[in-house]
């Protein structure tokens, strides 16, 4: 695909969860994740074309040509039928659009948001796009207002994160469990090289926010409570965002899993200011 060209799941043209004030987001199609308790597992793969979401869309708004799944944006009713079915967790709907293409989506919201965040799936999977709408928008005089975030999962590599980092202004990354093994068991990948890109974003001033999910029974933060917090400590005032797993959107076993509590929270958050970890971002609202 063109560097200036992104498979684009979704767009979101004024969001208050992406991110601080009100922001465009964008969602890329695509992870190198295999998270069991994905809010967006459909942004997971792509679209193989294999057309077995077609004769069953209730709407019609799916048909094959030339080989390939069209979606018709003008007679879909959002049903998702598509999404729950498909073998590649991935979406008919994903579009190929280019710098150009976000950048008149930015300049409709622009009087109205404060930035963008780029998210997925993965957003670093698609990375020259990245640093190409980057660049575009910080040498726009309309739009170098803007800031630029990236909500990651950090299994980025350092050269990665020293392409974006010059038009990047910040990160929010994930942890999703302390130990490498739990983190392989939740993601199929182990966590090494995601708490190299903590460090290193945190080193750069560009870790913008550090978050954990608390999943009853699944993460392991309060096993390594020690090591968690002298580890956040290291980074710096970083903003540490807990958040409550609740089953809404997921697929597979997680659908069965607990949603977590205020208490819980509060137990993880109490765990963490007894260690001198005190920058604390509690959840809006529990499902």
């Amino acid at each position: 695909m063109n560097s200036r060209c992104a498979l684009v799941s979704k767009i979101i043209p004024f969001s208050c969860v992406d991110g601080p004030g009100s922001r465009l987001a964008l969602f890329l199609q695509g992870c190198n994740l295999r998270c069991k308790n994905c809010h967006n597992p459909w942004t997971m793969g792509r679209c193989n074309n294999c057309g077995e979401c077609v004769p069953h869309c209730p709407h019609q708004a799916l048909s094959m040509r030339d080989g390939n799944v069209i979606w018709q944006a003008d007679i879909c009713e959002q049903c998702d039928t598509c999404l729950q079915m498909c073998p590649q967790q991935a979406t008919p709907m994903a579009q190929t659009l280019s710098v150009d293409d976000v950048l008149r989506q930015i300049r409709k919201a622009f009087l109205f948001i404060e930035g963008i965040t780029v998210s997925g799936g993965e957003a670093t999977t698609q990375l020259p796009f990245i640093v190409a709408l980057f660049t575009a928008i910080k040498t726009d005089p309309q739009l170098q207002s803007l800031t630029c975030l990236v909500d990651s999962n950090g299994l980025m590599s350092e050269t990665g994160w020293e392409k974006l980092l010059p038009v990047c202004d910040g990160v929010m990354l994930d942890l999703k469990a302390w130990d490498s093994a739990t983190h392989k068991t939740l993601t199929g990948r182990d966590n090494t090289q995601i708490k190299h890109s903590i460090t290193l974003l945190a080193q750069r001033g560009k870790l913008a926010e550090l978050r954990l999910l608390v999943i009853p029974g699944k993460v392991d933060y309060l096993q390594h409570s020690d090591a968690l917090a002298a580890f956040i400590k290291k980074l710096g005032d970083i903003p540490v965002r807990l958040n409550a797993f609740h089953a809404h959107g997921v697929y597979g076993e997680a659908k069965t899993w607990p949603g977590a509590t205020p208490q819980e929270v509060e137990t993880l958050a109490k765990a963490l200011r007894d260690r001198g970890v005190d920058n604390l971002i509690f959840p809006a609202l529990y499902l």
